[in-house]
């Protein structure tokens, strides 16, 4: 990820737009009037607009080497001399029975048929399959041509040598395959898909944590708060930059979405989009409870300093935590029913990350979910709750760094 350039927040603009029948100074008018500008000022960001782009493509190299990854070589061409189907046909089953399609190309002599293995026009011609050694050329060695060749040239002489006794084979029955795990190869594609997901859900919501504490320092620093909040009380301006921004991230993630789910589709990178889709709008909705989460926390935290020099040593808590959540996210894509992701996926702050993993690979059940969610609204009431106070009572004090005690006394 590109680290966000730091744009000095501009002060808002006397001319306001509000929904008609609003007052200007209503709670609502002022946190959009605060959510415009975060929106505004983001979005002109260079940083913010690179790293975008930069996400987008990674997105699209991972599908590119994704479908590089899973393409074989192409369909194997065998030369027959003589035109005998028999031996045709057989070339074909033994190929489809090793999963690859045999195109098989007649030639009327031996002479032509090496003449097109060494002009790279067929892999292989099989000289004389009706005689008594059968003769296979290639210009190099391949063991899996060869395999397959030599298995269709026995069976198919073992079925003449059985014609000529006599002996009428039947038609060999067809097995019928039982998977006890059938959703296994789904699951995993599935887990995978979230896996990514996660990766984005951390970028984002390490971006966005920082872009909001960012904003909270400039303005302290500029001493821009004061004039904001000779207009409006602190929750508003908090509120309005962390929906501000929350708007701004959502919509950079479903774009991104929109692109992966695309993508993958177009290349034939998986093979259920209905899965797929689902596992894909459940990141997007564990990223707007994780930002609710970590914006809050960010922000309060920011709100703790006047510099950015000093930001990083209060808003590193909350990242370590992001942090632990990732690393345990990559191992519950390895083991999602281990203790550690099951317990981990209902704590708040780690339930973003590791959840959507353990739902992907189908080993949370709808309870299971349904608590994570609930614990994690919980969290942020009770963070958007004492954040907020943390953060009207820090947000004047321009000095230095305020503690956590101090800013809890000042708001009351």
């Amino acid at each position: 990820m590109t680290a966000p350039v730091q744009t000095p927040s501009s002060a808002p603009t006397t001319a306001r737009s509000v929904t008609p029948g609003t007052s200007p100074n209503s709670a609502a008018a002022q946190v959009r009037l605060v959510a415009g500008r975060e929106v505004s000022t983001r979005i002109r960001d260079k940083g913010f607009l690179i790293g975008s782009a930069v996400l987008i493509l990674l997105i699209l190299g991972m599908l590119v080497f994704q479908v590089v990854i899973n393409s074989g070589g192409p369909d194997p061409r065998i030369g027959v001399v003589g035109g005998d189907a028999a031996v045709g046909q057989a070339l074909q089953a033994q190929g489809e029975g090793l999963g690859t399609d045999v195109d098989v190309v007649d030639y009327d002599d031996e002479a032509a048929a090496r003449s097109a293995v060494a002009a790279e026009e067929v892999d292989a011609a099989l000289l004389g399959p009706a005689g008594a050694q059968p003769e296979l050329v290639l210009l190099r060695g391949d063991p899996q041509l060869e395999a397959l060749v030599q298995s269709a040239v026995q069976g198919l002489s073992v079925s003449d040598q059985l014609t000529a006794a006599g002996v009428q084979l039947q038609p060999a029955p067809q097995v019928d395959v039982v998977t006890l795990a059938a959703d296994s190869e789904d699951n995993t594609e599935a887990t995978i898909v979230a896996l990514v997901g996660v990766v984005l859900l951390y970028s984002l919501l390490i971006l966005f944590g920082q872009f909001v504490a960012q904003g909270v320092v400039e303005e302290k620093s500029s001493r821009v708060v004061e004039l904001l909040l000779a207009t409006m009380k602190p929750w508003q301006l908090l509120a309005g930059k962390i929906i501000g921004l929350g708007l701004l991230g959502l919509a950079q993630m479903l774009v991104i979405a929109v692109v992966g789910v695309v993508g993958a589709l177009a290349f034939d990178v998986v093979e259920l989009p209905g899965q797929l889709i689902g596992t894909v709008l459940t990141v997007v909705a564990w990223f707007v409870v994780g930002y609710a989460f970590y914006a809050s926390v960010f922000a309060a935290a920011a709100s703790l300093v006047s510099r950015q020099e000093d930001l990083g040593s209060v808003i590193t808590p909350a990242s370590i935590v992001l942090v632990i959540g990732f690393v345990i996210a990559i191992q519950a894509a390895q083991d999602p029913s281990s203790t550690l992701a099951t317990v981990t996926s209902y704590i708040p702050g780690l339930s973003p990350m590791v959840m959507p993993v353990r739902q992907a690979a189908g080993d949370a059940a709808l309870w299971e979910v349904g608590l994570a969610v609930v614990l994690m609204v919980l969290a942020i009431a009770v963070v958007v709750r004492i954040g907020g106070r943390v953060y009207a009572g820090a947000l004047l004090r321009t000095g230095g760094k305020v503690t956590f005690r101090e800013a809890l006394k000042a708001e009351r």
